[in-house]
């Protein structure tokens, strides 16, 4: 499939969605959402792709957030609805397959939202982030922050709206790894490609599983693993599972 604002590719069971609007900061127009949801679906439908990066074109900018101008036109022409607004970030964060962001530059607004939705978050110098939603009289990462950085904290940048530069986002867990510039996507490519040796159905099952355990009580997430070890994630037979580990060191008989 063709796209106009995103750039996909795929690479060594790696998918990569590049958001392709460096003139206006990779702003997140309607187009780019639908663009990124079927791009998705194509990623989890795709049994060679394993782990799905997601970056932006430029020097400046992930994704300033939500296009301004274009909503103001939106206000004053109404398009006809979209069924599926609202969903679009939590396809983003429920991806069956594993996410990285590679966060080339600022994330604001709707860009922090879907920054804080991914599963694994890589940032450089000129990473940084804005939840800014109370700022412009609007609500949103009430429910993906806190998952990240904890309550105290994501109370403290959802309140003020301010903005968090790389060095604190790597400190407070908003970034799971900092290095430079010319690095980010060599980060991002080595963490994709360990996950994408591994077995898709465990990391898939893994990623399900914590999803689905959000609120619930420990014992409940307990009596959940071990429901889908006995299910859908029964383990794989030694002999399949250790192959590498018997054809090293070989058989023995006790």
């Amino acid at each position: 499939m063709s796209y106009e604002d995103i750039v996909v590719s795929k690479d060594d069971g790696v998918g990569i969605i590049r958001l392709n609007r460096p003139k206006v900061l990779n702003a997140l127009s309607r187009r780019m959402f639908w663009e990124i949801d079927s791009a998705i679906s194509d990623m989890e439908a795709d049994s060679g792709v394993n782990a799905v990066i997601f970056t932006g074109t430029g020097e400046r900018a992930f994704t300033a957030g939500a296009d301004i101008h274009e909503q103001v036109r939106n206000a004053e022409n109404p398009p006809p609805p979209d069924p599926k607004r609202g969903e679009y970030s939590w396809h983003v964060a429920a991806c069956t397959k594993p996410t990285i962001g590679a966060l080339n530059g600022l994330a604001y607004g709707g860009g922090a939202v879907m920054a804080s939705s991914f599963d694994i978050r890589v940032g450089c110098e000129r990473s940084s982030f804005r939840f800014l939603a109370a700022s412009y009289g609007r609500v949103n990462s009430t429910w993906s922050l806190p998952m990240q950085v904890g309550w105290p904290k994501a109370k403290e940048l959802l309140f003020s709206a301010r903005v968090v530069e790389a060095e604190e986002a790597y400190r407070i867990g908003l970034l799971n790894h900092l290095v430079s510039a010319d690095e980010l996507m060599p980060k991002a490519m080595e963490i994709a490609r360990q996950i994408a040796a591994n077995d898709p159905r465990m990391v898939q099952g893994i990623k399900e599983l914590m999803v689905a355990d959000v609120g619930e009580s420990w014992r409940w997430m307990y009596d959940n693993e071990a429901a889908a070890q006995k299910g859908k994630l029964s383990p794989t037979p030694v002999e399949e599972g250790f192959a590498e580990f018997l054809a090293r060191k070989g058989r023995k008989s006790d």
